[in-house]
């Protein structure tokens, strides 16, 4: 008999998040599950790791059916490291990272805990996912969303995933009937324009509240926010090479030598 594929489920919302719930449903169908999760939400936290604090890391029973789940004090990469450190025996086939509450789509990736579990994943040579839906309330419905992740779980699967790409996958707060289909994409080119709000706590020290208005200037019908903003599901190959490539011969000419 074939192997299952060993498929390692993480997030930033937290171990108990609904949304790691339904996406640990749909991976018990495709494969066997181990589960390591930040034990309390990361949002936000990029590609951050813990240097000067120690990490615990708990086996828990959340779910009957799952033999490996555990809860990690750190960031969504710390889960991804100590995973693969102290928990698999091998290699995973495939990381998913997700379901979070809220858009990860265009520069969003950037400070993306989920995203960034899953790239970090990628670094290591192992495929991965990573899964948003454009609900942040914590009982939106996932359960809608549950066969689209599958059919492109199964699909990276089925095809594999080029090196040092990873999929940063985003499904439109729709009912399933009103999702048109799956749009592969490039990131639109959006900013948030932010700004910092000054407010003064009951003892009287002032302290700050960052708030911002994400501004889409990309027109392009080609990026994630249009797919998503017309009812399609975005799925973004990313390159985690930062190399502005197409410059060096123009930075060669500078008088550096």
């Amino acid at each position: 008999m074939m192997q299952k594929p060993l498929i390692l489920v993480t997030n930033d919302d937290g171990i108990t998040a609904p949304g790691i719930r339904a996406l640990i449903d749909v991976m018990k169908e495709v494969g066997e599950v181990v589960v390591v999760a930040p034990n309390s939400a990361q949002s936000g936290m990029g590609h951050a790791v813990t240097l000067n604090n120690t990490l615990t890391l708990e086996k828990v029973t959340i779910d009957e059916e799952i033999d490996n789940e555990y809860a990690c004090s750190g960031t969504p990469v710390d889960c991804v490291k100590i995973a693969l450190s102290q928990v698999l025996d091998r290699k995973p086939d495939l990381c998913v990272s997700g379901i979070n509450h809220g858009s990860n789509s265009s520069i969003n990736v950037i400070y993306s805990g989920t995203m960034s579990a899953a790239v970090e994943a990628g670094m290591s040579g192992i495929p991965a996912i990573g899964f948003s839906l454009l609900d942040f309330s914590w009982n939106a419905d996932f359960e809608q969303i549950k066969p689209i992740i599958k059919k492109i779980t199964l699909e990276a699967i089925k095809h594999g995933m080029p090196n040092d790409v990873v999929l940063n996958v985003n499904l439109p707060k729709l009912k399933a009937e009103e999702i048109k289909g799956i749009k592969i994409c490039r990131q639109a080119k959006a900013i948030w324009e932010e700004d910092f709000e000054k407010r003064l706590s009951p003892y009287g020290k002032e302290y700050y509240w960052l708030k911002g208005e994400f501004v889409n200037k990309d027109k392009g019908e080609d990026t994630d926010e249009w797919a998503l903003k017309n009812g399609y599901v975005s799925v973004v190959p990313v390159h985690f090479d930062l190399t502005a490539h197409h410059v060096i011969n123009q930075i060669n000419n500078w008088d550096l030598y």
